[in-house]
C-alpha cells in the first residue's frame, strides 16, 4: 500500500500506546506533530485516520518508538522517514519528497533504509572495537563487575519483577526511615543499632543475633537506603534468586555481585516507588533537588532512579546517567538514549561532567553535539561523600544526567540553553572522527596519520 492508496489507516490504539510509552500528554504530542489537540484526540479515538503528513511527523519525531507500533501497511514510509530524520544526514528530506520517493522509487527508499541500518551497525561495531582495545583480551576476559554491569545494560537498567514487588512493599509500609526500621523489627525481628565505625563498615548484618549495625555518621538518605537494602534482602529472596539464575553469568563472583546489585536496585525502587516517582519527575520536569527532598533520598540516588524509569507502557523520558571520579573513570553508567558510552575507559574531556568533579555542590549545564549531529542537554554536579573520620579522605566524584534535545521541554536543566551553541563532543577519541579537536588524546582507529615535522599545531598530527 502506498500513501496514495484509497485505504485509510486508523491507528488510535497505536498512537495512544506511543503516548503512554514516552510519557507525554496530548497537548505535548500534538505540539510535536504540528496538529491541534482536538485533531489528535479524534485520531486516538479512531474518528479520523492517520494522514501521510501525520504519519511522517510521527516517524520523524519518534523514530525509535513509533516504528514498532506503526500500521503494518506502512513499514517502508516509517523506516524511510526515520532514516531521513537521522541528524547525520546533512539536510532533512521534505515530506512531499519523501512521499514521492516511497511511491515512485520504493527500491531506492529500501536502499536508503538498508544503508542507514548498515551505518548504525558499523557505529556499534566501532564502539565494540573500542571496548575490546581497552579491555585488552576482549569479552572472554571480562571481570565479574564488568559482566554484571553489562547485564544491567542489556536489561535496560529496569528489572520489572523487583520494581513491582518493591512498589507494593512501599505502599504497604509507608515512607521514611522509621517505617523501614519498624518493618524490620515487626516482620523480621531485626533490631537496628547505630554505632561509630570510624567510617569503616557502613552496614553489617548478623543473621544469628538479628542485629543490623549501621554507621552513625551516615546522612539520613544513606541510612534509609541501607535499611531498604536489608529489608528487600529479607523479603524478596525468591525473585532475586530467580533473576540471578536467569542471568546466565559465568562467574560465582559475578553472581554474588549481581545479588548485591539487585538488592540495591530494589532498595531504590522501595524508597522511590515507580508510579509516584515517575509522576513527581514529570510534574517537576526532572528537578532533582525537588525530587530528593520529596522522597528523602540523595542527589545521586534520585539521578540513578530517573535512569531506571523504563517500565513498558509507563516509561519516563529516555535519560542517560553516569558517575565519574576524580581521575575521569566512569564508575556508573546507563543510557536509555541513543548515546552509548564506551564500556571501558573515560568519556570525552569536553563533557561538562569532568569540570563538575572539581566544583562540588554546583550544578553545571551543557548542550552537546555528537559527531553524527545528535544533540543532548545535560546537567552535572560534583558531590563529596563524607567519610566520617579525619583519618579517611572523603570520596569526591560527579554525576551527570541528560536527555536528547527533543525531550528538552521536560528537562528543567535545558531552560535557557537554547541560545548556547552546542559543545562538540565524542564518545571516545578512538572512534571520534573530529579532525579539529584540541582535546584529542590519540587519533581515531583505522585512520592514516599525516605528520609534518615543519608544522606544529595543538595536536601534533592530522589524520584522514
Amino acid at each position: 500500500m502506498t500513501l496514495t492508496s484509497k485505504r485509510r489507516l486508523f491507528a488510535g490504539t497505536e498512537v495512544r500506546a506511543l503516548r503512554a510509552k514516552i510519557g507525554v500528554s496530548q497537548p505535548a504530542l500534538a505540539a510535536a506533530l504540528g496538529i491541534s489537540v482536538p485533531y489528535l484526540s479524534q485520531i486516538e479515538s479512531n474518528d479520523r485516520p492517520l494522514t501521510a503528513p501525520v504519519l511522517l511527523a510521527l516517524a520523524r519525531a519518534y523514530p525509535d518508538d513509533w516504528g514498532g507500533v506503526a500500521g503494518a501497511d506502512e513499514p517502508l514510509i516509517v523506516a524511510a522517514a526515520a532514516a531521513a530524520a537521522d541528524p547525520s544526514i546533512a539536510a532533512p528530506v521534505p515530506d512531499d519528497a519523501m512521499r514521492r520517493a516511497v511511491e515512485q522509487q520504493p527500491h531506492l527508499a529500501r536502499r536508503l533504509v538498508a544503508t542507514h541500518d548498515a551505518w548504525r551497525r558499523s557505529q556499534e561495531q566501532l564502539r565494540i572495537l573500542d571496548d575490546g582495545l581497552d579491555a585488552r583480551s576482549g569479552d572472554v576476559a571480562r571481570l565479574p563487575w564488568e559482566e554484571v554491569r553489562d547485564w544491567f545494560h542489556a536489561e535496560g537498567n529496569y528489572i520489572d519483577a523487583l520494581d513491582r514487588a518493591a512498589e507494593a512493599m512501599a505502599d504497604a509500609i509507608g515512607p521514611g526511615i522509621a517505617a523501614l526500621a519498624a518493618r524490620l523489627a515487626d516482620a523480621h525481628d531485626v533490631m537496628v543499632e547505630m554505632v561509630d565505625t570510624g567510617g569503616g563498615e557502613l552496614r553489617a548484618f548478623d543473621p544469628a543475633k538479628r542485629r543490623l549495625r549501621l554507621d552513625a555518621a551516615l546522612p539520613p538518605e544513606s541510612t534509609g537506603f541501607l535499611l531498604a537494602h536489608q529489608l528487600v534482602r529479607l523479603e524478596m529472596p525468591e525473585p532475586i534468586a530467580r533473576t540471578i539464575a536467569d542471568a546466565g553469568l559465568r562467574h560465582d563472583a559475578s553472581r554474588r555481585l549481581l545479588e548485591i546489585g539487585l538488592a540495591n536496585y530494589a532498595a531504590g525502587a522501595l524508597t522511590m516507588p515507580y508510579t509516584r516517582f515517575r509522576a513527581a519527575a514529570h510534574a517537576t520536569r526532572h528537578d532533582i533537588d525537588r525530587l530528593r527532598q520529596g522522597f528523602g533520598v540523595s542527589f545521586e540516588q534520585a539521578c540513578h532512579r530517573l535512569s531506571t524509569l523504563q517500565r513498558p507502557g509507563a516509561a519516563g523520558i529516555p535519560l542517560f546517567f553516569l558517575r565519574v571520579d576524580m581521575a575521569g573513570n566512569i564508575t556508573k553508567r546507563h543510557s536509555a538514549t541513543r548515546l552509548q558510552f564506551a564500556r571501558f575507559g573515560g568519556a570525552c574531556p569536553l563533557w561538562v561532567v569532568h569540570e563538575a568533579v572539581a566544583i562540588p555542590d554546583r550544578i553545571l549545564v551543557q548542550r552537546a553535539e555528537m559527531p553524527d549531529g545528535t544533540r543532548y542537554v545535560s546537567m552535572a554536579k560534583g558531590l563529596v561523600k563524607p567519610s566520617g573520620s579525619y583519618a579517611r579522605p572523603p570520596r569526591r566524584y560527579a554525576v551527570a544526567l541528560g536527555c536528547e534535545e527533543a525531550d528538552a521541554a521536560d528537562f528543567i536543566y535545558a531552560d535557557g540553553l537554547s541560545a548556547q551553541g552546542p559543545t562538540p563532543i565524542g564518545m571516545s577519541c578512538r572512534i571520534c572522527p573530529r579532525p579539529d579537536c584540541d582535546q584529542r588524546a590519540f587519533p581515531p582507529a583505522g585512520t592514516e596519520l599525516a605528520i609534518d615535522p615543519d608544522v606544529r599545531a595543538v595536536v601534533p598530527y592530522g589524520f584522514g
